[in-house]
């Protein structure tokens, strides 16, 4: 039956189906109201169901049009995604991005310009989010995951390694002198970070029994909190690079204790990839522009791979 369809034919139902309108749809294709009619009709005959039933002066889905325009729309999706991957813009190169929502908010985004002016030709589309892409959908190119790597047949490219420290309100530190001082605090807790309050204390000589007052799923949640004077939140000053830098957030323990350094972001991509080159160019301009020097009075943590942490 697939053969007896042409193209336009679901283009013109789609059309129909999303507009509402015979008249509406004609506008848009610049084509007649008799010849969507027509389509339309056609369309029925050779599927044997009714697609459309009046409603006023506008037409809606039936039940049989509903579960078709469902498949439509996800094959006309598939096929903007083919266009653009092949032949969208030669002229362009397409990057397209997944990262962590805290390391694309903090610090990836500010810097994507830079990236940019300095590679002109390409073009950078970013998405963030909690789960990890499997690249088996061409849906994107790299990822920067915070966590253990789930995703098999990939390389991960470490990047910076960083400093763990609790960062407040420059009032708050005022009081703040010594790891002891944070018990009298309001602890923020970021509920998917692998390095937690206790592994603080515990590099600290402390083990205090700790209750949260508030608790978030996203560093950059965590780290706005403690900006308004709300609490202490326990976060890396690479994600935290703008408040601190404003003046927002201070470190009060940073040379009176004993920090927690490690690696928290990969760029992972396939190791099979059709986009070698601007990869490439990519990677480099990362790894080199979030590299930071090492701390080395800081005490290194390293999380297994079965450890929580995949949502910062």
């Amino acid at each position: 039956m697939l053969q007896k369809v042409s193209l336009s034919a679901i283009r013109i139902f789609e059309t129909v189906a999303r507009r509402g309108s015979h008249k509406a749809a004609a506008a848009e294709l610049n084509l007649s109201p008799s010849a969507i009619s027509h389509a339309l009709k056609n369309l029925e005959q050779t599927m044997g169901v009714q697609l459309f039933e009046k409603d006023g002066r506008h037409v809606r889905l039936t039940v049989s049009g509903d579960v078709f325009m469902r498949h439509v729309v996800a094959a006309f999706d598939e096929l903007r995604r083919g266009f653009d991957m092949v032949s969208a813009r030669p002229s362009k190169k397409v990057l397209r991005l997944h990262s962590a929502p805290s390391i694309a908010y903090a610090w990836l985004t500010p810097r994507l310009p830079q990236f940019l002016a300095a590679h002109p030709g390409i073009e950078v589309r970013l998405s963030a989010g909690t789960e990890y892409p499997r690249f088996n959908t061409d849906d994107f190119d790299a990822d920067i995951v915070y966590g253990p790597i789930h995703a098999p047949g990939v390389i991960a490219v470490p990047l910076a390694r960083e400093t763990v420290t609790p960062l407040c309100s420059p009032e708050m530190a005022k009081r703040i002198h010594g790891p002891r001082d944070l018990l009298d605090c309001n602890l923020i807790l970021s509920d998917n970070k692998q390095v937690r309050w206790h592994h603080w204390f515990d590099a600290n000589g402390l083990n205090p029994v700790l209750n949260h007052d508030l608790r978030f799923d996203r560093s950059f949640l965590a780290l706005a909190v403690a900006a308004d004077g709300l609490g202490v939140a326990l976060e890396s000053t690479l994600l935290a690079e703008r408040e601190i830098s404003g003046g927002k957030l201070v470190a009060p323990l940073a040379s009176a204790s004993v920090n927690i350094t490690y690696v928290g972001h990969h760029l992972v991509y396939p190791r099979e990839t059709r986009q070698g080159g601007i990869l490439r160019m990519f990677s480099d301009w990362l790894v080199k522009e979030i590299a930071q020097p090492r701390d080395d009075g800081g005490w290194s943590l390293t999380i297994a791979a079965g450890s929580e942490g995949t949502g910062a």
